[in-house]
């Protein structure tokens, strides 16, 4: 079996990473390719650090299995399968759901921290950085949080400026000037994901 092509995708919260991403996935078939998402291997949240003021911090790289999700990557290259439990700690409403990823010779690797870990950085064959403005990845934490969370804004503006922001300042964006490919998304998330799903056309072909 030929190795799988691993194509990692970085960028803030909020950068639009995980929109961009689903985007992709959908324009190919099952046996074209698959993802893997650094957001189901978050650890449990009675395990997640507090801050100083008690509320929970999802943004410290301890915050992330990230041995557990090296080793799911492993057996995807390795042509396995896996069954993942869904992460929703952070909703209380939210089910989770059990995902079956079935390896494909296109893996898409997604999440914050993805390019801070050396071991799995080499694990990848091309890396991508989804770079977008910090007044646009505001309004989009906002968003989701509000919507998809039930966070009250002063949660979200509070997690943004002690945890999101800090974080991304010293574990994410510095490592922006190393990727393959930087990809604005500032505008339309179409034609970002776009760029991605013609150069991924180029590899199968």
């Amino acid at each position: 079996m030929q190795k799988p092509y691993v194509i990692g995708v970085c960028g803030g919260s909020g950068s639009g990473k995980t929109t961009l991403v689903h985007l992709v996935r959908q324009a190919f078939s099952a046996d074209q390719i698959c993802l893997l998402s650094q957001d189901d291997f978050y650890i449990p949240r009675e395990e997640q650090v507090k801050d100083e003021n008690g509320v929970v911090d999802f943004d410290r790289l301890t915050s992330i299995d990230i041995n557990k999700f090296q080793a799911s990557l492993n057996q995807l290259i390795s042509g396995e399968s896996l069954s993942l439990k869904e992460y929703v700690f952070n909703n209380a409403e939210a089910e989770a759901e059990i995902k079956h990823i079935a390896s494909a010779p296109i893996i898409i690797v997604e999440g914050l921290f993805i390019l801070h870990s050396e071991s799995l950085k080499e694990m990848m064959d091309l890396t991508v950085f989804i770079d977008t403005k910090d007044s646009l990845k505001v309004i989009r934490r906002i968003q989701r949080d509000r919507t998809e969370r039930n966070y009250p804004l002063d949660d979200v503006l509070y997690r943004y400026e002690h945890h999101v922001l800090p974080s991304y300042m010293k574990y994410i964006e510095p490592h922006k000037k190393e990727t393959d490919l930087i990809i604005n998304n500032n505008g339309d998330v179409d034609k970002a994901a776009g760029l991605v799903i013609n150069l991924i056309k180029g590899m199968l072909a």
